[in-house]
């Protein structure tokens, strides 16, 4: 993401002592069948008393909401985004390409996958220069939540 326009950043500026009730983390998903394992980022992020949110959203089928929300996440007071994605798993990059906040990629195994979760590793990984995305291990969305506390408290 290219710098910021200095309108955006003196708004931010002027807003980042403002007492709010929004979420510190993002946390999104390709899928509704996703749920049940980036629910465990969501339990970390809660247990420490950090405030998340948990949506589904899909780089494939709705990029549009994939992009507004990483583009507009820090103006909401986020700090991080979690993304959760099986298969290709595009959508860790496509959200790093939104937003320059970190963002912790979760690759998700699935029953049609091939290769077993290596597929998604790979996606979350292979990020071109410029388009970083921190990666955990197949499924463990729970070290996820415990790298954005990490990133949150550093």
């Amino acid at each position: 993401m290219t710098d910021q326009p200095k309108e955006v950043a003196e708004a931010e500026a002027e807003f980042a002592d403002l007492a709010v009730d929004s979420p510190s983390v993002g946390i999104i998903m390709g899928s509704k069948s996703d749920m049940e394992v980036m629910e465990k980022a969501g339990a970390v992020l809660e247990e420490a008393g950090v405030s998340f949110e948990i949506r589904v959203m899909s780089a494939h089928r709705d990029p549009a909401t994939v992009s507004e929300y990483c583009a507009n996440a820090r103006t909401r007071g986020m700090k991080v985004i979690i993304a959760g994605a099986g298969l290709s798993a595009a959508l860790p990059g496509v959200a790093a390409a939104h937003t320059d906040l970190p963002v912790i990629g979760v690759p998700l195994s699935s029953s049609l996958s091939a290769a077993g979760g290596l597929d998604s590793i790979l996606s979350v990984i292979q990020m071109p220069p410029g388009v970083p995305v921190a990666a955990v291990g197949l499924d463990n969305a729970k070290n996820a939540g415990h790298l954005a506390l990490r990133i949150l408290r550093a």
